[in-house]
């Protein structure tokens, strides 16, 4: 039987991509808000399952994960960006900012830990570098992003059975890149960014990371070799 993979904000960037590379190995539950948002990338990926569910509609959320009863990988991607100073942002900007990057993460965690570990499974956490250096402007984003990381800390440490890998990339080539590089009123450049394709390899090499490895954290920078 082939294993099975649940990734949440798969339906364009680099949730898509990571589509892409769990595909060929694995029975993939393909989530997103809507139905319709999906269609691209079940159509592409014949055999995937579309799973629209609202993340932060815990009443939704607990319905849709009812049926899941073994799930060998979750990919929590999904997630939200905003910008704003501390001076000038407000509290509902940093609630929102921890409801969708982190008390989203943490009770579709929580409803689906019985079905993770039944297949002793692997969660992979799509943090950020945020992550691991906050940066003015960021200060919301970072919060939430410190506090996932902390989650997979703590989730490594309560949960023996399963792997539990955190991701730190840098900017990623997307269209959700693009909109924060209008807003910060700066020309757009995708040299200067990851690749979505990249950063998906990497999540599934930790995820075909032989099972005497635990793939704790990988940081990924964007690079250019000299001269290139």
């Amino acid at each position: 039987m082939r294993p099975s993979a649940l990734i949440t904000g798969a339906s364009r960037g680099l949730g898509a991509a990571i589509a892409r590379e769990l595909a060929p190995t694995h029975d993939l539950l393909l989530g997103g808000r809507r139905s319709d948002s999906l269609t691209a990338i079940t159509d592409e990926l014949p055999g995937t399952t579309g799973w629209p569910v609202d993340l932060l509609d815990h009443d939704a959320l607990s319905a849709a994960t009812a049926g899941i009863e073994r799930l060998d990988v979750l990919v929590h991607n999904a997630g939200a960006a905003e910008l704003g100073t501390v001076a000038d942002s407000d509290v509902e900007q940093w609630r929102h900012m921890m409801d969708a990057n982190l008390l989203s993460v943490v009770a579709l965690t929580q409803l689906l830990l019985p079905a993770l570990r039944s297949a002793n499974g692997h969660v992979v956490l799509i943090n950020s570098g945020a992550g691991i250096r906050a940066n003015p402007g960021w200060g919301a984003y970072a919060a939430s992003k410190f506090a996932l990381r902390a989650f997979g800390d703590v989730l490594r440490l309560e949960e023996p059975a399963l792997r539990v890998t955190s991701v730190h990339p840098g900017r990623i080539d997307t269209d959700m890149q693009r909109a924060i590089v209008e807003t910060e009123g700066d020309d757009y450049d995708p040299s200067r960014f990851l690749k979505a394709s990249t950063v998906a390899r990497a999540v599934r090499n930790a995820v075909e990371t032989p099972s005497d490895a635990h793939p704790a954290e990988i940081i990924l920078r964007p690079w250019s070799p000299p001269g290139s």
